[in-house]
């Protein structure tokens, strides 16, 4: 059996861990692709700040107006999978306070009903052209799973999102954990979501469990989202020879002769930059 066993969790975040929507997109593609059903929900009154992640307001099919409250939630498929692991999903949106009891809320569901092994997915923005294969820093502090998947060890020192803390928690409680992390171009940020990020994530998230929906229709996507960036450059010189620098850097790294390391210094010079203002939301 796979290191990170039959049973996975695979959890992503709204907010700070998302950029382009990539990680919480992967995260509605899989749950599209069967069906699930509901294993616990947290009480949004112990974790959100309401004045950070505002309640919605919506009409249901009676017409009648309903609130909408933010929320994180662990589901489970509803049929047995006909090869590989479950994939179980947990998803919401960060908590605003008492990061280590929310999580702890979680790792005791984990514990209770065997879950197996950790995937967090993240998504962030990069000095990266969108031209380029969507790059993916997959990690891991557990030793087996680095030498079973070929995975690297973040050497990141910092402030973290609410995937480090998960990360770190089921580590410790002895459940092996991996993180996958999308770069996304920064220049286009306004353009959310990323098809092209949600479906790097989850390509890579296939060869890392063996797992994941059909994606034809989201490489149609991508494609069409790469030409309208690639349209809104050709309109503007500046951006378009600012890709043109981004592309070089990038070939440079593709290289043979690049270090193995690239993608990992990014990643963490992504995370220093958002640690500056982590806190002053």
């Amino acid at each position: 059996m796979d290191v990170l066993g039959s049973r996975i969790i695979v959890a992503a975040f709204d907010g700070w861990n998302d950029a382009g929507e990539a990680a919480s997109g992967a995260i509605a593609a899989l749950r599209a692709a069967g069906e699930y059903e509901q294993v616990h929900a947290v009480d949004p009154e112990l974790y959100f700040d309401y004045q950070y992640t505002r309640p919605s307001t919506q009409l249901n099919a009676d017409g009648r107006r309903e609130l909408r409250w933010p929320e994180a939630t662990l589901w489970r498929p509803t049929r047995p999978v006909d090869a590989g692991p479950e994939l179980w999903l947990l998803t919401g949106s960060e908590p605003a306070r008492a990061w280590q009891a929310f999580v702890n809320e979680f790792l005791d569901v984990a514990l209770r009903d065997d879950a197996t092994g950790l995937v967090t997915i993240g998504a962030m923005l990069s000095d990266v052209p969108h031209t380029r294969p969507i790059s993916v820093f997959a990690s891991s502090q557990d030793a087996r799973v680095r030498e079973v998947h070929g995975l690297d060890k973040s050497s990141y020192e910092g402030p973290v999102g609410i995937l480090s803390v998960f990360d770190q928690f089921f580590s410790q409680a002895e459940i092996p954990a991996a993180s996958l992390w999308a770069s996304v171009p920064h220049y286009v940020a306004t353009a959310a979501p990323s098809p092209k990020a949600t479906l790097a994530l989850l390509d890579r998230l296939e060869e890392l469990t063996g797992v994941g929906p059909a994606r034809e229709h989201m490489r149609t996507e991508a494609a069409a989202w790469e030409a309208s960036i690639d349209a809104a450059a050709a309109e503007d010189e500046d951006m378009a020879e600012y890709i043109r620098q981004l592309e070089r850097t990038r070939d440079a790294w593709d290289s043979p002769e690049a270090s193995g390391d690239a993608i990992a210094q990014a990643f963490e010079r992504y995370l220093r930059r958002r640690g500056d203002g982590f806190d002053k939301r």
